[in-house]
């Protein structure tokens, strides 16, 4: 019951309740029944008895009209006497007969109309069943039939004021998937209206935080690339080459963190979508080589030529950062990257990991935070394969760390 939805909750409530009174109405209607046929036997008992012990007297025919009367019936006009005593023969159905040594009562039901034949000593009646009509039954019905229809309106009611909660949902879904421009209005001040206009002040606080956080980064990585750039001038007039060296590892390294920024900052954007295209795995690892520059003296490609459909810049990152942290991390050389089937493995040499893989692939990994940067490289490669439909995988053998993209539908 917990995890059902308010809605469903309301199906199913109106449906027990609706369910309910259908069945109490079906019962009424069967004890009405019951109760209809044992007050019908009763009045005919009444009848036969009555006229039975009256017409021992001899009652004249005001004593007649009058006994009429107080049994509800009226007696048969003479001319169709003949024609009913043939439907009687014909297709007359005996609802009651009774009587005794003084006479006998019959009652019989033809198209739904009664007629009561009562014969005593020189006395030969057809009388006409003229009981008022009661219309309980008929009153019952159509209480149920409201009371079932008032029910079906409320819970149309409430289905129509409950609707806006998934137009609600809708609006809050599409946010939440990355479009920033997404407006939550609606127009009645009740409950559902106030939580509309809190989502709709919460999207338009995350937006201004966005938009402060984006111009805050953007703004930081240019200012820093200017000093950086003017010095990376002034270090190539300098005549100490030790001095040079480390100025410029320096400079490059700052360039790295900025670009890592930057990585951050487009790969989690939630507007952000790869631009996927047809390509052979060969010139994603070449786009790789190039990102790397310097760093692939020692790296060993052993590669099935395979066909992807990927983002090539993106894979090319993915696959660059993975060299980066093998030569980084590693104890050996050399860096292999290979196939095993549609799995792209990155081998270095090295102790297994301290913690699983999970732990650094979160941001800010102290693992990484305490050789080098910001802790984000998995972070960003994480991200990165998640939005291209691949996991990242690990495991250790042999002394050697192996990653590995795997695509998710494996």
């Amino acid at each position: 019951m917990r995890n059902l939805s308010v809605t469903t909750f309301i199906h199913i409530l109106f449906s027990v309740a609706i369910v309910i009174l259908i069945a109490t109405f079906i019962l009424f209607i069967s004890w009405d029944r019951d109760r209809s046929k044992i007050e019908e036997f009763k009045r005919y008992q009444l009848i036969s008895v009555t006229f039975l012990s009256k017409l021992q007297s001899y009652p004249s025919d005001e004593e007649l009209q009058k006994l009429y009367k107080e049994m509800y019936v009226k007696p048969v006009e003479p001319q169709r006497l003949k024609s009913l005593k043939k439907e009687i023969q014909t297709k007359g159905k005996t609802l009651f007969s009774g009587g005794s040594s003084a006479g006998r009562v019959r009652v019989f039901d033809i198209d739904k109309k009664h007629y009561i034949n009562v014969q005593r000593m020189s006395y030969n009646l057809m009388l006409e069943d003229d009981l008022p009509e009661n219309y309980y039954f008929e009153i019952a019905i159509a209480s149920g039939v409201s009371i079932i229809l008032v029910l079906l309106l409320i819970y149309l009611a409430v289905l129509r004021k409950l609707y806006p909660l998934k137009k609600l949902h809708k609006q809050i879904q599409r946010f939440a998937q990355g479009d920033m421009n997404t407006r939550i209005s609606y127009k009645h001040d009740d409950e559902i209206g106030k939580i509309a206009k809190s989502f709709d002040d919460a999207i338009v606080h995350i937006n201004q935080l966005s938009t402060s956080k984006n111009l805050f980064m953007r703004n930081m990585m240019h200012e820093l690339k200017t000093p950086i750039t003017k010095g990376r001038i002034v270090v190539e007039m300098l005549e100490d080459e030790a001095t040079k060296k480390i100025l410029v590892r320096a400079f490059e390294r700052m360039n790295e963190l900025i670009t890592e920024l930057a990585d951050l900052e487009k790969v989690t954007s939630q507007s952000f979508e790869p631009d996927f295209e047809y390509l052979m795995l060969s010139e994603i690892i070449n786009e790789s080589k190039d990102l790397l520059m310097s760093q692939t003296s020692c790296l060993k490609v052993e590669v099935d030529e395979i066909a992807l459909t990927t983002d090539k810049n993106l894979m090319a990152l993915v696959i660059k950062n993975l060299i980066d942290n093998a030569m980084k991390y590693g104890t050996g050389e050399c860096v292999m990257i290979r196939t095993n089937y549609s799995i792209i493995e990155i081998i270095s040499e090295g102790p297994a990991l301290e913690h699983a893989l999970e732990y650094y692939t979160e941001p800010f990994s102290q693992a990484e935070k305490r050789s080098s940067g910001f802790g984000l490289g998995l972070y960003i490669v994480h991200n990165i394969l998640e939005k291209l439909g691949y996991r990242l995988g690990y495991r250790h053998g042999e002394r050697r760390n192996v990653f590995m993209i795997i695509p998710t539908k494996e």
